[in-house]
Formats: structure tokens, C-alpha cells, sequence
């Protein structure tokens, strides 16, 4: 039985040959970009020294582990890196969905092709030119401050990214702002898929468009909502570096500092390799429990998983 199973998987590698090779680059690239680098997660358990080679490195086991798990820091950071994956998981996750739907019940192409241009506009902005805007349009002499004081909103112009307390809130919607047309993209290709005799079939069934989206269009797209659920989650750690380290400054770094910026700084700033790699070995560890936590939970709720 399973010489006839390797018969017939070499049989079909044999057939898809160009297929297979079109694929190799690919492999090729992740296997010298993806796999080799990660012999280097050894020091992660050494202390290492950036003039000595990594083999000469004396072992340390998890000290580095307990010593973050230790810091003062530790809990700020967890609460900063969680709570900002979360409120774009729950904010940032629904909207491209209800976007996509209700883009797809415009009718009029014109204007359905320059609400899409609009929206996708702001992903292919870098976060430095982004930010460099951000900044400047939330000080205290800047274009949000001045609209708000005129129309009343405000009494006094507010410093934004000088208080903690606004940096949350402003990542979440500033997130958003940017990736919301993009993020729509892959729903808006799911719907498109749907076969238009069930809404043709509806209409003659007298039902209404939010009938149509509730019975029709959400069923339809559910797999695909679930798959893109289960990376969203597995990216939670992953606060978006570009964006909090732009917008990031000693005045509120006590709501902005998360694991990424963290890593940066002990790696890149203080030279503390190991300790890094330590703490971006963590962080590698819980999303991939997430994957799999999202993934089985997923699975079970919607017969749809990744794997």
C-alpha cells in the first residue's frame, strides 16, 4: 500500500514537473532566508558577544528567558503589546469585512472605482511618510488641533503623541485609516466568487439586501473570514513595528513600548544579542500557540482550519 502511495505521488511530481519548478525559487528563497537564519536562535541560550563566533559562546540555558520575565518592564510591555493587538483585532478585524460588503451593493462603477482607489491609496504610503504626517497634523499647532478647536470640540489644542493615554486609540484608528481598502480585497475576491442565481433567486423570494448579506453573502465567505481570523490571531504579538516606532517617543513610551520596540532596543541599541533573541524567541512560541489555539477553536466552530 504505501509503495503504490509513493508510485502514485511520483507519477504526479513527474507530470506537474514545470509546475514543480516554477515552485523551486521559491522554495530556494525561503529555505536561505526562512530556515538557515534560524540556526542562529542558539544564542538565545549562549551569551554571546558579536566579536567572538556564536560556537565560542559559553551556554547560559534560560537566563535570559527568567531575566525578561523578571523585568520591571515586563508587565508594561505585555500589557502595551496585547492590548493594542487586540483593540486592532477587534476593531481592525470586522471593519474590511462590512467595507467590502457594502462596497460590493454599490452600483455605479464610477464611483465604486474611486471609493476603491481612495481606500487602497493609503497602504502603499510607507509608515515614515505616514508618520512624519501623523506627527505633524496631532501637535498642538497642527491640522486636527485647529479643526477641533474651530468647530468647538476642544477648547485648547491637545498634544496627542505626548500623552500616553491617546496612543492606543490613535495606532487603532491610524491602523485602519491605512489598511482598510487593502484589507477589504480578499473579501471583496471572495464575494465576487458567489453565484449571483442564489441572489437572483432571493430577489424573486422578495428578500431584502440585508436578508441577502445575513443568508447569502456571510455564509459564503465565512471559510475565508476564518482563515484570515486565524492569522490576525497569530499575529497578535506583532503590533506593527513601523508604526509604533515612528510614532513612539519618551513622552509615551509608557503606552508605546511593546515587544518589538523592546527587542530593537536591547538588540540594536544595547547590543544585547542574546537577550533579544531570547525575547523575540518568546514571542515566536505564544503565536504559534495562538496559530494552533485559533486554528483547532476555528475548526471545531467552522469546519474551516488552515491545516
Amino acid at each position: 500500500m504505501t509503495q503504490t502511495v509513493k508510485t502514485s505521488t511520483l507519477k504526479k511530481l513527474i507530470g506537474q514537473k514545470y509546475l514543480q519548478l516554477m515552485v523551486l525559487p521559491g522554495v530556494i528563497w525561503m529555505l536561505i532566508f526562512n530556515y538557515i537564519p534560524m540556526t542562529g536562535i542558539v544564542i538565545a541560550f549562549k551569551n554571546f558577544k558579536i566579536t567572538k563566533p556564536i560556537a565560542d559562546a559559553p551556554w547560559v540555558g534560560l537566563e535570559h528567558f527568567i531575566e525578561f520575565f523578571s523585568d520591571p518592564n515586563f508587565a508594561n510591555i505585555m500589557t502595551n503589546t496585547l492590548g493594542i493587538s487586540l483593540l486592532k483585532l477587534l476593531i481592525g478585524f470586522p471593519l474590511p469585512i462590512l467595507f467590502a460588503i457594502l462596497l460590493n451593493e454599490v452600483r455605479h462603477a464610477r464611483f465604486k472605482k474611486t471609493i476603491q482607489t481612495v481606500s487602497y491609496l493609503p497602504h502603499f504610503i510607507s509608515w515614515v511618510v505616514l508618520g512624519g504626517l501623523m506627527i505633524t497634523w496631532l501637535s498642538e499647532p497642527g491640522m486636527i488641533n485647529e479643526v477641533l478647536v474651530n468647530f468647538g470640540i476642544l477648547d485648547k489644542p491637545i498634544a496627542f503623541l505626548a500623552d500616553p493615554k491617546y496612543f492606543w486609540g490613535l495606532t487603532v484608528v491610524s491602523d485602519v485609516w491605512k489598511e482598510l481598502g487593502w484589507s477589504a480585497i480578499i473579501y471583496l475576491a471572495a464575494i465576487s466568487g458567489i453565484d449571483q442565481q442564489m441572489y437572483e433567486a432571493a430577489t424573486v423570494d422578495g428578500a431584502t439586501k440585508l436578508q441577502k448579506i445575513m443568508k447569502i453573502t456571510l455564509p459564503s465567505i465565512k471559510g475565508t473570514i476564518a482563515i484570515m481570523f486565524i492569522l490576525a490571531v497569530a499575529n497578535m504579538l506583532s503590533s506593527n513595528f513601523d508604526q509604533i516606532f515612528i510614532l513612539k517617543n519618551v513622552l509615551n513610551a509608557s503606552s508605546s513600548e511593546v515587544i518589538d520596540t523592546y527587542v530593537y532596543q536591547m538588540g540594536m541599541r544595547a547590543g544585547r544579542y542574546s537577550y533579544a533573541t531570547a525575547i523575540g524567541l518568546f514571542k515566536s512560541v505564544i503565536a504559534m500557540i495562538l496559530l494552533l489555539t485559533a486554528n483547532f477553536t476555528t475548526k471545531k466552530l467552522q469546519g474551516r482550519s488552515l491545516f
